[in-house]
């Protein structure tokens, strides 16, 4: 999946993947850490799932960093998949509004 600058979407689980694997940490050792069952990071870390303002919030606190970073990342790759599934479509379909003449 590729859009027209060459980039594939990259989901916040790649991101994540690669901060446990730094870190040595496992997806159930980092589960226990921020108080959610392991299946939820685990479907993160597959891309089968995305990062929720509940799961950012954690992630953000125990990593130091925003919990808009992590939302930012998943709304990055939802607009790239957006992108390539339907951009051609929007752009074929949808016309740009046309200006509104001021009075005068």
């Amino acid at each position: 999946m590729r859009v027209s600058n060459g980039m594939r979407p990259v989901h916040p689980g790649e991101i994540l993947a690669e901060e446990l694997e730094e870190l040595g940490l496992s997806a159930n050792a980092l589960a226990h850490a921020l108080y959610v069952p392991t299946n939820r990071i685990t479907a993160i870390l597959k891309g089968q799932r995305g990062v929720t303002a509940d799961t950012a919030l954690r992630l953000s606190r125990y990593f130091g960093t925003t919990p808009m970073f992590w939302l930012n990342l998943q709304k990055s790759f939802e607009l790239r998949k957006s992108e390539i599934e339907s951009g051609e479509e929007i752009a074929d379909r949808v016309q740009p509004r046309e200006p509104v003449q001021a009075a005068g």
